[in-house]
């Protein structure tokens, strides 16, 4: 009671609807994201369920965030609880979303290894809060080791990667949607 639906979240649909909104074929997509156009077909389809990862590649090949389809596969509620269970299986990496649906915020917890190669740029401006462990961090030519409660704040627009240097370190992500237009002409430093 109070708790977000039971059922499974389908995210078939919000690629879908990306997908055409840039009139991209599946064969372009999937060139893009280096997986087969069956499996994108499936996914669409609702006939299988991507792996974070899978869903990052699908995202970056429709130039959005797997936060973001996720959020357009999911309904809004006004009022929802996120249970500690609440997680995302996958092999290396934990993912759980804290804000669920088309919101004007988005809030993911990060537990585990990471993929410390991959490049993020988002539109909007975003904190990562370290909860246990420790990171690193790379924006913008520099290197920031945060610890337990510590925080970084990233501008909108500013490339960064990063990684656990810690096993079981757990980061929030909590970040303006996408789909908000937060961003605006900020001089330079």
């Amino acid at each position: 009671m109070g708790d977000h639906k039971e059922q499974p979240l389908r995210v078939g649909a919000a690629v879908r609807r990306r997908r055409r909104a840039l009139e991209l074929t599946l064969a372009v997509v999937a060139e893009r994201s280096g997986l087969s156009v069956p499996f994108l077909s499936q996914i669409e389809n609702e006939r299988a369920r991507p792996s974070q990862s899978s869903l990052e590649k699908v995202a970056d090949a429709l130039r959005t965030t797997a936060v973001e389809l996720l959020a357009a596969a999911d309904p809004a509620c006004s009022v929802d609880v996120v249970r500690a269970d609440d997680t995302e299986p996958e092999c290396r990496t934990r993912v759980r979303s804290l804000v669920r649906g088309h919101h004007q915020m988005h809030a993911q917890e990060f537990t585990g290894d990471h993929d410390a190669g991959r490049e993020f740029q988002f539109r909007n401006d975003q904190l990562m809060y370290v909860a246990d462990g420790a990171v690193e961090i790379e924006a913008e030519g520099r290197a920031y080791r945060l610890g337990r409660a510590d925080t970084l704040y990233l501008t909108g627009g500013v490339r960064h990667r990063w990684r656990a240097t810690v096993p079981e370190t757990r980061v929030v992500v909590v970040a303006v949607a996408e789909h908000i237009e937060a961003l605006r002409d900020r001089p330079r430093t």
